[in-house]
């Protein structure tokens, strides 16, 4: 009953998605008037005579592209329960996160429309394009095993709540989304980790979990809690979950994960697939069956802009709608949602790897690089270049984080990196080494800087013992599903954390 149900349901989708593939430029000029008009009322609204705009040249010409600092007085003016700031009546629901590009709290309106229209549908056209692609799977015989946040919920004031995303979704799940979901609410809304860890695994121990959604680094420490308890050596997950079928992933790049994943779901019917969202909305998807692309979300009430930038996220001067885009540039994302946000810069870089339809690759963040030295190193190099490592050692990088050390009278500069493994390499330094070359391979900035060994010395690699850094995480009061390993850092901070715990 339950996959006659989900595979009716879902099969309804399919026509919307194929719009987003075939029709990309009528939906987004849709959404933009859509959004426009009805926030035309808002405070924001009259400030930028919204009325007015019948054109996204318009709309762009007129309304400032903002970052959250930028954004905070209107934000902070609806904390204070102000109603129709930024959307039109109140908002009742705030999601807290502090993303990574800083450690203070962002609070982002999190809109019923935006729930209904942006998180859910994606939701929904998720398990569609993959019931779709899969039309003799079983999943929805058995249950889904969602590791989200810290699920903490807590009351702002007598109008509103926050919490992480994944609390606030579950918080307004449809009904029928119960039926398939594990573990239960009352366990999904405890507020510590490691409590939550235990209950967790007590749940779905005996349950027959077919799907898991989440983030790879923390469902690596709930697998390594399943074997200990059951006494499985050789860490093979088909021995608690048989008929496991599908990961939905996202949040971090999985390409350093997926032969470990690989090893401890050994089947070759398991598929992966992975899903771009955030607090401030659910942006694409993976919609092909071996691709790495993710297909952008043009039907679900974001109306999107990009920001062409350099390796080091230096922004340049222009604008582009999603008609001006090319193929292989990194373009930082500009939103304007039915959350209420209005040319708000999420901090993420992505690429084009398709034009119509339009997939993408998720590269970095703006924020998130390490140009100490003209090099310019992106994380989607950083990935790139600990995968080739992996592939030439036969190892597994668990996590890692890397960041500059400066040019002193004494010494060149280089980069220091502390990395993690699953499966440590028998040659720490040929790991160092192709690590290295890798880098220089990938990133020709990088590589005129190394070249011999002018402006960089070559890298220095710290292997951090097992748990170093659940143990950091855990420190800085960042355990959970939404908390995310900072991969590189233009400055010392993180690394030094991490050093003084080795």
């Amino acid at each position: 009953m339950r996959q006659l149900l989900l595979s009716t349901f879902m099969r309804q989708r399919m026509s919307r998605l194929d719009r987003v593939r075939t029709h990309p430029d009528d939906l987004q000029e849709l959404w933009l008037k859509s959004l426009v008009k009805t926030a035309a009322s808002t405070e924001w609204g009259r400030k930028y005579y919204f009325k007015e705009i019948v054109s996204s040249r318009q709309f762009s010409e007129r309304v400032p592209i903002q970052s959250y600092e930028e954004y905070f007085p209107w934000i902070e003016k609806i904390l204070k329960g102000e109603q129709s700031v930024l959307w039109p009546g109140r908002v009742k629901w705030f999601a807290k996160s502090s993303g990574t590009t800083n450690d203070k709290s962002k609070f982002i309106p999190v809109t019923i429309e935006s729930l209904q229209d942006n998180h859910f549908r994606a939701g929904k056209d998720l398990f569609a394009q993959y019931f779709n692609d899969n039309p003799g799977s079983q999943m929805a015989q058995g249950y889904n095993l969602v590791i989200g946040g810290s699920h903490e919920v807590n009351r702002l004031n007598q109008w509103s709540r926050c919490g992480d995303l994944s609390a606030i979704l579950l918080e307004n799940l449809p009904f029928f989304y119960a039926l398939f979901r594990t573990p239960p609410k009352e366990i999904s809304l405890l507020g510590e980790w490691e409590t939550k860890l235990e209950a967790i695994v007590k749940q779905v121990l005996t349950q027959d979990v077919r799907a898991i959604t989440g983030v790879p680094t923390w469902l690596l420490v709930l697998f390594d809690r399943l074997f200990e308890l059951k006494g499985i050596d050789d860490r093979n997950l088909l021995r608690i979950w048989p008929n496991m079928e599908v990961f939905f992933h996202g949040a971090v790049a999985f390409g350093p994960y997926r032969d470990l994943f690989k090893k401890i779901i050994p089947s070759e019917k398991m598929s992966y697939r992975e899903t771009y969202n955030a607090s401030e909305g659910f942006f694409a998807f993976q919609d092909e069956k071996d691709s790495t692309e993710l297909l952008l979300l043009l039907d679900h009430g974001i109306y999107f802009e990009f920001i062409p930038v350099d390796g080091s996220g230096q922004e340049s001067g222009m604008i582009c709608s999603l008609q001006e885009v090319v193929l292989n540039q990194n373009y930082a994302i500009v939103l304007s949602t039915n959350g209420g946000l209005w040319r708000y810069k999420i901090g993420d870089t992505i690429r084009f790897t398709s034009i119509r339809p339009f997939r993408i690759q998720i590269s970095g963040r703006t924020k998130h690089f390490i140009n100490a030295f003209g090099e310019e190193l992106i994380v989607d190099n950083a990935e790139w270049a600990i995968r080739e490592a992996c592939k030439q050692t036969g190892s597994e990088v668990r996590d890692y984080t890397a960041g500059p050390t400066f040019i002193s009278d004494q010494n060149r500069g280089y980069h220091e990196w502390v990395i993690e493994f699953s499966v440590v390499p028998d040659s720490v330094e040929k790991f160092r080494l192709v690590l290295d070359e890798s880098l220089q391979a990938v990133n020709s900035d990088y590589a005129a800087k190394r070249y011999q060994d002018m402006a960089m010395k070559s890298l220095i690699l710290h292997v951090a013992p097992a748990g170093t850094f659940y143990n950091w995480m855990k420190g800085r009061g960042k355990l959970g599903g939404q908390n995310k390993v900072p991969r590189l850092c233009n400055t010392r901070e993180y690394l030094d954390q991490l050093l003084l715990l080795l």
